[in-house]
């Protein structure tokens, strides 16, 4: 995966934590937003362009067109920071085969649906279920809300909450 230097679930996608904490912790010249339904409105990506700072580049792409660009190489040379909205966007791009061995779990917003197990992320029952069993495969994954937070393992959340 040449090229990704960072992948973050953050449901609010593009926004000042993403554009000037991250982007600027990471060097990125690249966020790549990858996600099949806001890929397909043109008003959000309208949106999502305009709270990217200046300098860095924007991709808001499905999830298919991503894994054919990764695939292909087409951001090696490049400093890119994915941003999905969920873990199962991520699952799908592990099962289409994009070898992805670790990403944070930054924001996932409270819903009718969700349980808080951390400051700021909230999941739903197919969440766990995938964490699960992205866990099986032997991803990593961490919350961490900025840069400077110390690195904190999920699933321990998702356990301590006791789902």
């Amino acid at each position: 995966m040449k090229g990704i230097i960072h992948i973050r679930i953050d449901d609010r996608l593009i926004h000042g934590q993403v554009a000037a904490f991250w982007c600027n912790t990471l060097k990125a010249t690249r966020i790549m937003v990858i996600n099949d339904k806001v890929s397909n409105d043109e008003m959000q990506k309208s949106v999502l362009r305009m709270v990217a700072p200046a300098s860095i580049r924007t991709s808001i792409i499905s999830k298919e067109t991503a894994f054919k660009n990764i695939q292909a190489g087409k951001y090696e040379g490049q400093r890119v920071l994915v941003v999905v909205k969920n873990p199962e966007d991520l699952l799908d791009l592990i099962n289409m085969g994009l070898d992805i061995k670790e990403f944070n779990v930054g924001n996932m917003a409270s819903k009718n649906d969700t349980t808080q197990i951390k400051r700021s992320v909230n999941v739903t029952e197919e969440n766990v279920k995938t964490f699960r069993e992205l866990a099986k495969l032997g991803v990593q994954m961490t919350s961490i809300m900025v840069p400077d937070d110390p690195k904190t393992n999920i699933i321990d959340f998702i356990d301590k909450a006791g789902l």
